[in-house]
């Protein structure tokens, strides 16, 4: 069949995915290869000391993301997209998104990147003897506890940005197990909420007189290859105005962007691990066994199966380096150069390899937002150099990628002390589609080999595609991992690179420097 007739005939699965700065949709094939996609920028506001997102900017951004898509199809294929195989929504995890028994929304959404949860999440911490790291769900519901806020005793539903909107597209309130343990502790054993978890959270607001449970106003936990019920009639028209789109569409549960990041890099399986870097930076490693003890620097989070995965989560990702390209976009703008964004991000990272191996004396904080690993509750960027520094553009540029991946090997140090042992450690994102030069840096941090596909580019929305056509595909029995051994990985070639010594050595030198000035950025934020 051509790929023309796979896209009548329905033999599609489609992956959408919210993230932090951009909202995307990739249509693949039988064979996991991406057809189509679609985009639309978008970005959260600081408002009232807190970042949010409108759930209009949502709505708005979907359908403008779809329509985007179905404009590609279109354009490639010549057919209008009136259904897919399957569908799934992924979105940035955790946060705080509560509404009442009539569906209403009661507090603009709290995002993961909020660090005004401490009290709430060292008083849990605990209560359970779990880490609960800031930006959990339950964290920011305790919090509002805390605060004595008035619209707690009315929540009647607490969820995810992509178990709302797949709620929205299905009236089925339920999550994907990594999406949910982001929310709140999971059992492993069960692959649901943790129950004595559950009844410790009553206990601890038994005094306040609310009339619900925790249990009564957390999502429905499923598993990967569960069904998550099918887009209805009000949900095809909320996606395409158009009616174009057809309801019906069977639905894979709803995911965090860390599990479809997970499988978009092929690291479901024990002793795995990757790296995903966007507005925030974060390396999940699925474990061979349970961690020694509680780990502040470390989330205990699932795959989309339900197995264990450390998670070192860093709220300060990539997002400065763009800065950095747009002021030097905006340089070459001045100059009545016309060149590409990407052509600018090529030419600028790659200019990076030619500076000093530790950044010749430049150390640069990418810190947009408060940073729990290293104790920050608010973030300046900066870039700091001595005198004798050898100021250059490429070791600004350089320093800049350092700095993406400082915080994210500080916190890697844990895992070392636990003897945590990896056989493979990927990367996905944006970043890394430059060749050899993050992907480098990201290997000197670690210390370990780090391999790239061809769909890091494509990253979340492609792994969520494919979570949707596992749902619909898989064969009886057969397991995530080995879905994706046989199904969509088995002939996928990688570029791996090995760290350099040179590069090691310079990365460490620079992460020491890293870790000295953070007393700089401390003092930054109280001074500004």
């Amino acid at each position: 069949m051509t790929t023309r007739d796979d896209i009548v005939n329905g033999h599609t699965a489609l992956g959408i995915e919210l993230g932090s700065t951009r909202i995307k949709a990739v249509l693949i094939g039988p064979d996991a290869q991406p057809l189509a996609t679609g985009g639309h920028d978008w970005d959260n506001q600081f408002a009232d000391r807190l970042w949010t997102y409108s759930l209009d900017d949502a709505w708005d951004g979907l359908r403008a993301c779809y329509a985007d898509l179905a404009r590609d199809v279109r354009d490639r294929y010549g057919v209008d997209l009136t259904s897919v195989g399957s569908m799934g929504i992924s979105a940035m995890m955790h946060g705080y998104l509560a509404f009442d028994a009539d569906g209403h929304l009661l507090v603009p959404f709290r995002t993961w990147r909020n660090t005004n949860t401490g009290q709430a999440a060292a008083a849990l911490t605990e209560a359970f003897g779990y880490n609960i790291p800031l930006r959990w769900s339950v964290a920011h519901l305790y919090q509002a506890v805390l605060n004595g806020e008035e619209h707690v005793a009315r929540v009647a539903q607490l969820t995810t940005l992509a178990g709302y909107v797949h709620s929205m597209l299905t009236g089925e309130k339920v999550l994907g197990v990594d999406d949910a343990s982001g929310m709140f502790p999971i059992d492993v054993a069960t692959k649901t909420f943790n129950a004595a978890m559950l009844d410790r959270f009553d206990d601890l607001v038994a005094d306040r007189g609310f009339g619900w449970k925790i249990r009564d106003i957390l999502p429905t936990v499923l598993v990967a290859g569960e069904s998550a019920g099918r887009l209805s009639a009000q949900g095809a028209a909320l996606l395409d105005p158009t009616g174009t789109l057809r309801p019906g569409v069977p639905m894979c549960p709803p995911e965090g962007d860390a599990g479809t990041g997970m499988v978009a890099t092929d690291s479901i399986a024990v002793r795995t691990g990757n790296v995903s870097a966007g507005t925030s930076i974060f390396a999940m490693v699925v474990l061979e066994r349970e961690l020694s003890r509680v780990y502040p620097e470390l989330d205990m989070v699932t795959t989309p199966a339900g197995d264990l995965v450390a998670m070192v989560h860093c709220n300060n990702g990539a997002s400065e380096v763009g800065a950095w390209v747009g002021l030097f976009a905006d340089a070459v703008k001045a100059l009545g150069v016309a060149v590409g964004t990407d052509a600018l991000y090529e030419a600028l990272l790659r200019a990076s390899l030619d500076g000093d191996a530790d950044c010749g004396g430049v150390l640069a904080y990418n810190y947009l937002s408060g940073e729990p690993i290293t104790g920050l509750e608010e973030g300046r960027p900066m870039v700091l150099r001595t005198p004798d520094a050898r100021f250059s553009l490429a070791n600004v540029m350089r320093a800049q990628l350092f700095a993406a991946f400082a915080t994210l090997a500080i916190g890697m140090d844990t895992l070392r002390a636990e003897d945590v042992r990896l056989d493979k450690m990927f990367a996905h994102g944006g970043v890394f589609r430059t060749k050899g030069v993050a992907q480098r840096y990201l290997a000197a941090a670690l210390g370990t080999p780090v391999s790239v596909g061809e769909a890091a580019g494509e990253g979340g929305p492609w792994g969520m595609a494919v979570l949707a056509a596992y749902t619909h595909d898989r064969e009886p029995g057969q397991s995530l991992p080995g879905y994706l051994a046989r199904r969509v990985f088995a002939d996928a070639p990688l570029e791996t690179v090995v760290p350099d010594l040179s590069d090691v050595a310079g990365f460490q030198a620079y992460l020491r420097r890293f870790r000295d000035g953070l007393a700089v950025q401390r003092a930054a934020v109280e001074a500004v």
